[in-house]
């Protein structure tokens, strides 16, 4: 019996409600996060501080732990039936990129719902998640439902600058934390995509690495109208050009690999990775995510050198974003080196990839659930071409998925909309979201 069959009407619309009230509340808390120190406020500290306040009226304890003053991270742990599971982390992140008030039609930080949407900074990305969880939590704490698998419900500061200070510190200072955590779900994923006569609801299995170079060459400084043999400007473009030039193949994993077995089902088609990149436009705005998400990828980002027209400068230098793959991990950074060629020097800022298995039971728990609110669904595994905290869990063992489940019109882009103007989310959405998570989390 799903949650869902189990629930009476008013615990159900108590439920729906609690959900878009708290996302809005959260929402209305400017927890902006600029990536710069000496521009961040308390905003993170004062929406945990409000977090744990839901969780208090209810009688769930809960911890603070700042990194710095201000920069919080909130955690509270609910104990499941089944001391034999290994425990599951439900986080998400308080913070918020900024926004620019005018230049959207609501203000980013009212909260404000029309004509059936909550409009927002965060509510995608993803302070719904975080509403829809604590209206879960209030729900079971309420009913007396507990769950089978122990929660730890994490609530984590600066993850929209690398979790520096909040994911990555807390894994680093606070381990003791996490003990018995195997599992952890957070973004991104989970939002419907129509294909044919279903929809799909894809979940990240996997994420690609992040690797900076920080490319660096000097030479000899002179007038300009003498050129030099050591130009540290040419030898800078050049070493970039040819790494931008590089064509990456498709590489199959076990993540995109499933979702191309998927599509092919669902479209006559083959299923093989291979023929993946020409059925992308069957997944509508999500094919631009997956197409990411096929390769390696590397893109010229930074460009500095000089200061007058007339002088050849000493020194220039270049940044290039590049992602990837799992099992890219050995070989990737030397074939990189290599198209640089000789004349630059390279350093390396390095996450890894992380996989986690597309087969696991909390993946089965989580199809089941979304069938149960949507006959139609289709739950599909893909790999995220970025980042999210679950590489920071990853260095303690926990197995992390990306599975935010939102029911939304077959035209709305989720993942257009994180850090976009004019964020927003639908409040029928929150409502399904809300029922899924409240079968997941009870029954993984």
């Amino acid at each position: 019996m799903t949650v869902d069959q189990s629930m009476s009407d008013q615990a159900r619309e108590k439920l729906h409600a609690e959900a878009v009230a708290i996302t809005a509340d959260l929402v209305s808390i400017d927890s902006t996060n600029t990536g710069d120190p000496s521009t961040i406020g308390d905003g993170e500290t004062r929406v945990c501080r409000r977090i744990a306040e839901y969780l208090d009226e209810v009688g769930i304890a809960s911890e603070l732990v700042e990194s710095v003053p201000g920069r919080g991270s909130l955690f509270a742990r609910i104990e499941g039936t089944d001391p034999d599971a290994g425990g599951l982390v439900v986080h998400g992140h308080v913070d918020v990129v900024p926004a620019v008030a005018e230049n959207w039609t609501v203000p980013p930080f009212a909260g404000e719902i029309r004509d059936g949407w909550l409009y927002g900074r965060g509510t995608v990305d993803m302070k719904n998640m975080l509403g829809m969880t604590l209206a879960v939590v209030r729900h079971y704490a309420r009913e007396g439902i507990v769950p089978r698998r122990t929660l730890l419900l994490a609530f984590f500061a600066d993850e929209e600058a690398a979790g520096i200070m909040g994911a990555k510190w807390v894994v680093a200072q606070r381990p003791d934390l996490f003990d018995g955590m195997t599992e952890a779900l957070s973004e991104v994923g989970g939002w419907s995509v129509p294909v044919g006569d279903k929809r799909l609801y894809p979940i990240a299995v996997a994420e690609k690495g992040v690797a900076w170079a920080s490319v660096t060459a000097h030479g000899t400084a002179a007038h300009a109208s003498r050129p030099t043999q050591d130009n540290a400007v040419a030898a800078v473009a050049g070493a970039v050009h040819r790494v931008a030039s590089r064509e990456f193949p498709v590489a199959p994993t076990e993540a995109n690999t499933a979702l191309a077995a998927t599509v092919g089902q669902l479209t006559g088609g083959s299923g093989d990775i291979a023929d993946l990149p020409e059925r992308l436009g069957v997944l509508g705005h999500f094919g631009p995510v997956v197409a990411a998400s096929l390769s390696h990828t590397a893109s010229p980002t930074v460009l500095s050198a000089g200061y007058k027209t007339n002088v050849i400068p000493t020194e220039a230098r270049a940044e290039i974003d590049c992602r990837v793959l799992p099992g890219g991990e050995d070989t990737f950074r030397s074939e990189i080196e290599t198209d640089l060629g000789e004349g630059v020097a390279v350093d390396w800022i390095w996450e890894p990839p992380i996989a986690a298995p597309a087969d696991a039971e909390l993946v089965d728990v989580i199809r089941e659930a979304v069938l149960a609110s949507d006959p139609d669904s289709v739950v599909v595994p893909y790999l995220l071409p970025a980042s999210t905290d679950n590489k920071h869990l990853a260095r303690l063992g926990i197995s992390g998925y990306g599975f935010v489940p939102l029911r939304v019109p077959d035209d709305f882009d989720v993942f257009g909309h994180f850090h976009a103007v004019d964020e927003r989310v639908p409040v029928d959405a929150l409502h399904f979201g809300a029922d899924v998570l409240a079968h997941v989390l009870r029954s993984a």
